[in-house]
């Protein structure tokens, strides 16, 4: 007989090993999928994850690591505080494409002046989108006690309709013949996320995301704020009698991930991406929410788990042209990454007893 026993305390042991363990399972499930699609696991194994940073392309790869990243990093971030508070943003996607919707909206203002304030302008702007979206069921949930998890999640598919609406209407680009999209951002250097360093995949947004992860370590480590985060997770009761404010504490939190997720929108719009279009937002709010809790919800954690992801982003693309794996197939093996950390998790807090004696 397999049963679960409650452990006396937290394994620390458990907690470093389990996002190499999911890691390891998804790899092993991935192979066997990819086997059932007819492909060779262990090449296709090979070619997501080790051929973008060790093969003969490395050098075109690895700039791509940086691109794919920072967005992922930015938003898991602002996820992670509102997570170790117990505040449940599941919405990061559709505050990614406001936060691009604003920031592209005072860029296409502007057009065609040119002016050094034009981009710190629409940063702004891109963290206010981000930011006023959140605020929705983070309000919602202050005001009325609704579940900031679905409502955060519906407006994903509300901010979606507005992007395909901003694409094909009030943002569409009057020389594009017709053909939905913005005018390209990254044609305009006011108003352009270039890269900083020619061909590093350094742009503003890298910046941004490894400021980030400094500021969220100093502050969940270091401040009283961080502290407050912690305790209103753990121990909200204990959180109360220490005159945190609850409502205080979610609409900070929510705030705190919604600005990140609309920066990232930013600096994705002005610069990667370089265009509103209606296929722009491509899942980085909910993948995000795999590195915030396969980094462990720790800044340093994240920006591994961030890199890791984007991996698998790259990796995924080179086999799907190489290969001919199906797209899917990769969004699959994410998913599965998350199924296995929160699965293997378990762990942490309960011991495996297998008949009359032997225990995980």
């Amino acid at each position: 007989m397999i049963t679960l026993e409650k452990r006396a305390g937290p394994s620390k042991a458990w907690a470093l090993a389990t996002p190499l363990v999911a890691v390891a399972l998804t790899m092993i499930v991935g192979g066997i999928l990819f086997a059932a699609l007819g492909k060779n696991p262990f090449e296709t194994i090979r070619t997501i994850f080790l051929d973008p940073l060790f093969s003969e392309f490395a050098w075109f790869y690895r700039p791509q690591l940086l691109i794919k990243g920072a967005p992922l990093v930015l938003i898991a971030i602002g996820l992670s505080f509102g997570f170790r508070a117990g505040v449940w943003n599941i919405g990061a996607e559709g505050q990614y494409i406001m936060g691009a919707i604003c920031g592209a909206a005072v860029g296409l203002a502007f057009h065609p002046m040119e002016s050094r304030l034009i981009f710190p302008l629409m940063v702004l702007a891109g963290a206010f989108g981000g930011w006023a979206w959140a605020m929705i069921p983070g309000v919602l949930r202050v005001k009325f006690g609704t579940n900031e998890i679905l409502v955060s999640l519906m407006l994903v598919y509300v901010a979606e309709q507005l992007l395909a609406s901003m694409a094909l209407g009030a943002m569409r680009n009057p020389e594009g013949m017709g053909f939905p999209g913005s005018r390209n951002l990254a044609q305009y250097p006011s108003a352009a996320n270039l890269e900083l360093i020619k061909d590093s995949g350094m742009h503003w947004g890298v910046v941004a995301a490894l400021i980030a992860v400094i500021f969220a370590y100093v502050t969940l480590s270091r401040h009283i704020f961080g502290f407050q985060v912690r305790l209103a997770g753990q121990s909200p009761r204990a959180a109360n009698f220490a005159g945190v404010n609850p409502a205080g504490m979610i609409l900070i939190c929510l705030g705190i991930s919604g600005a990140l997720a609309g920066l990232a929108g930013l600096f994705e719009v002005a610069g990667p991406a370089g265009q509103i279009s209606i296929d722009f937002n491509v899942g980085y709010g909910f993948t995000a929410i795999i590195v915030a809790f396969l980094g462990r919800l720790h800044p340093i954690g994240i920006l591994l788990a961030g890199g890791l992801m984007a991996l698998t982003y790259i990796g995924g693309e080179i086999a799907q042209s190489n290969l001919g794996l199906p797209g899917a197939a990769i969004q699959l093996l994410q998913g599965m990454l998350l199924f296995f950390l929160l699965a293997v998790d378990m762990l942490t807090n309960y011991r495996i007893k297998f008949g009359k004696g032997g225990t995980v």
